[in-house]
């Protein structure tokens, strides 16, 4: 396990009690335009998993909304 995954998963779990449903896209846009300049310098792996961990922001931010509306 690399440290940029330790981080993602600290920072998932904090915003995980937070519950905010824009903290959560917010984050996954910043993964994104992390990974977007990654691509451009051609560092393939970090940018690849910053499109993950994008996408698991958004996810979260999907249920988040599902679980609240269902409330």
């Amino acid at each position: 396990m690399k440290l940029q995954d330790i981080v993602f998963f600290a920072a998932f779990l904090a915003l995980l009690l937070l519950r905010k449903r824009t903290v959560f896209v917010w984050a996954g846009l910043l993964c994104y335009l992390a990974a977007i300049s990654l691509f451009a310098k051609w560092i393939f792996f970090t940018a690849e998993r910053l499109t993950w961990y994008g996408s698991a922001f958004i996810l979260a931010s999907i249920i988040i909304g599902m679980v609240q509306k269902k409330e």
